[in-house]
């Protein structure tokens, strides 16, 4: 059955291309063609670029489609193709090829075009397989964050003494102003001393250290062990202490999740290391306190997605929407001799959109207060955004 449905798949995108006619997966098929198990093979729904639809109708005349059913919105036909029903649909001045979340796909050599799964968040159509698209993502997440673990872990305590000197070093320019270690967010954290606040994925320390010098009761919880090596020596340097857990974020244990942090800190280049949002939403809502709050300053997805700049000028070079999963140099590269970038492994990365990221925390059921949007201050680049600040509170 399943062979048969992958047949009928292929079979009907090489129709439609061959014709020329702009068309998307959608549904459960859209879930299979990305590789989602599914438990039904007997049905096909697939959209077609409303100005061809009849194109399309005649084009398939050979499998006795169904006169058409229309209203203001839609219309579709229903056919039979080798044993799997088929509903061909068009959606009213609606452009296909547009569409933020049409996502091509690989089968065999065939390029296939789908819906992608993270138009769930969106879209009622694909919100009712969540279960399904979240069991995928969250098993796939896990090969990722392994390759991703084991990037991070190739000598990065020498790229941070490269960039950064000696920690003891560093650990007493810290202790001369802490606050600016914490600029731009320091202003949405409050009063810091005697609060209890994570950084997950805090790399380096350097933010801990900060502010466990303001008084905070700090918790870092990040994958390299070897951030983890400077992070410690930087805090013992500045004479304070921290609690470093090595870990991934999504697979801290249950005893982190007291309900007890007033403060929940992310910051710069963390949120594309997750190719699904919602678990890690989840996980800070059970470490906050009612009321407490979630600071995240990240990079503008302008600047990530968008724009290629270099001197005056300035390049659209990417897809703003795309919801791809890519592979890019790890971060610390920069800071490594030359011979030795070429030998280091890529890490995983998925880079979010402003409305992905703040449907995913509404949708997750936190109380958006801030969404600052700063920019670029090089003066090349005055008008650009370069990073943004955000704020939630748990209720």
């Amino acid at each position: 059955m399943k062979a048969s449905y992958y047949h009928t798949i292929t079979l009907m995108a090489t129709i439609l291309e061959q014709a020329n006619i702009p068309y998307q997966y959608t549904g459960r098929s859209a879930l299979f063609v990305q590789g989602v198990n599914i438990d039904d093979y007997k049905k096909i729904d697939m959209d077609v670029q409303w100005d061809v639809f009849n194109e399309a109708l005649e084009l398939f005349s050979g499998y006795s489609p169904t006169k058409p059913e229309r209203s203001p919105e839609t219309a579709f036909f229903l056919m039979d193709v080798e044993g799997v029903s088929v509903t061909v649909r068009c959606r009213f001045n609606t452009t296909i090829k547009t569409d933020p979340y049409r996502l091509s796909i690989k089968m065999g050599d065939l390029e296939v075009w789908c819906r992608s799964l993270y138009s769930y968040l969106y879209e009622e159509e694909m919100r009712k397989f969540s279960a399904e698209i979240h069991a995928y993502l969250s098993a796939e997440q896990k090969g990722f964050t392994a390759e991703n673990e084991q990037a991070w872990n190739q000598n990065n305590y020498l790229a941070l003494v490269n960039r950064y000197g000696d920690p003891v070093e560093l650990a007493s320019k810290i202790k001369q102003n802490p606050k600016w270690r914490l600029h731009p967010f320091y202003k949405y954290m409050g009063e810091i001393s005697g609060k209890k606040i994570t950084h997950l994925m805090g790399s380096n320390g350097v933010k801990a250290v900060a502010l466990a010098i303001l008084g905070a009761e700090v918790k870092v919880v990040d994958f390299s062990q070897e951030n983890a090596m400077f992070a410690n020596e930087l805090a013992s340097g500045a004479n304070v202490s921290i609690e470093y857990i090595v870990s991934d974020v999504l697979s801290l244990s249950s005893e982190h999740e007291s309900g007890n942090q007033d403060l929940v800190l992310m910051e710069l280049g963390v949120l594309h290391y997750l190719i699904d949002l919602q678990p890690l939403f989840k996980k800070i809502k059970k470490m906050l306190k009612p009321g407490g709050r979630f600071v995240l300053h990240e990079f503008h997805p302008i600047s990530t997605k968008l724009i290629t700049s270099n001197g005056k000028k300035h390049k659209i070079t990417g897809n703003y929407f795309a919801p791809a999963i890519e592979n890019n140099e790890v971060a610390f590269s920069k800071h490594m001799p030359d011979e030795e970038k070429g030998s280091l492994s890529k890490v995983i990365q998925r880079k979010w959109t402003i409305g992905e990221l703040i449907t995913s925390i509404g949708q997750s059921g936190f109380v958006i207060k801030v969404l600052e949007e700063e920019p670029n201050h090089k003066i090349h680049d005055i008008g650009l955004p370069k990073t943004y600040t955000l704020v939630a509170e748990r209720v």
